[in-house]
């Protein structure tokens, strides 16, 4: 995973414009430390940040904790992608366009749904429902987990809490929760508050165009760079691909995020709370939403 994700050269356009052009000190170098280190608070974490900085300045004259001051006085007043008034925001995408090209290469020379349920490394058999077990394996230790009917139909509890009821559930937060009630952005208390979710676990990459074993392809694609713990089907017309992604960085996960967006990925499941198809629960049409593929050996 770190040579896909840890890629400065994959940094917005105007980012890397920036980093490019380094003024000599005396020449608002510290100004230029302090603008630079703003916007790569979108990106990187404070001390890859600090890493980044150390290197292009390598040489120059930098006093003692100057990077280190700017970084950390800049977060007060991080840039933010899009945000209103931001003309950065307005000249740079947040998320790539589809790569059509790339996509349908990967397609054409890649497997389909049956090539990923073979390179399972634990044998499925869709006969039978699993879910207890699957979430056993994916979220151990008895944590607070929200999962529910629908997006308006949900709860907080622990694992142990929910056990015998989850292969009726449709969705689940893909991550622990902190909490069994957060204040939402709205001022609301609710078990689904992004306030109260954890570290990401598991980032899930959901298409939303394509035929089942195009998708499939796709993510035979996604897990030659990244541990590809599981694969769900929607119940619908898609697949979850569940990636182990715990301890990661926000900048190395975004840019595998923005990978898999570029082959056809729905942006919307970046969110860390976002809900996502319960592996082998049942969907609201009655359908399972069952297991394709899993790795335990992805976990640790």
């Amino acid at each position: 995973m770190e040579s896909e994700f840890a890629d400065p050269s994959k940094l917005p356009a105007f980012l890397r414009i920036l980093l490019a052009c380094v003024p000599e000190r005396g020449k608002g170098l510290h100004q230029w430390l302090f603008k630079v280190a703003r916007c790569l608070h979108a990106f990187l974490a404070r001390d890859e940040i600090i890493q980044l900085l150390e290197a292009i300045t390598y040489g120059m004259l930098i006093g003692p904790g100057e990077i280190e001051s700017a970084v950390d006085n800049s977060k007060k007043c991080a840039w933010i992608p899009n945000q209103s008034g931001n003309n950065q925001s307005q000249t740079s995408t947040p998320w790539p366009s589809v790569n059509a090209e790339q996509r349908e290469a990967i397609i054409r020379d890649g497997g389909g749904l049956m090539a990923l349920q073979e390179r399972s490394p634990v044998e499925i058999e869709l006969s039978e429902t699993r879910t207890e077990q699957f979430i056993d394996a994916l979220f151990p230790d008895n944590p607070l987990l929200c999962c529910g009917r629908s997006d308006s139909k949900f709860n907080a509890h622990t694992r142990e809490e929910w056990r015998g009821h989850l292969s009726g559930l449709s969705l689940i937060v893909p991550s622990t929760m902190t909490g069994r009630l957060g204040l939402t952005q709205e001022g609301k208390m609710s078990a689904h508050a992004l306030a109260i979710t954890g570290e990401r676990r598991f980032l899930v990459v959901e298409q939303d165009q394509g035929t089942i074993d195009e998708q499939a392809a796709i993510l035979l694609h996604l897990a030659e760079s990244a541990p590809l713990t599981m694969a769900v089907h929607s119940g619908h017309r898609s697949i979850h691909g569940w990636f182990f992604c715990l301890g990661r960085s926000e900048y190395q996960l975004k840019l595998f995020m923005r990978s898999a967006v570029a082959l056809g990925a729905d942006h919307a499941t970046w969110t860390r709370n976002q809900f996502v198809r319960m592996p082998d629960g049942l969907r609201d049409n009655g359908q399972r939403q069952a297991v394709y593929y899993f790795n335990p050996e992805t976990l640790p």
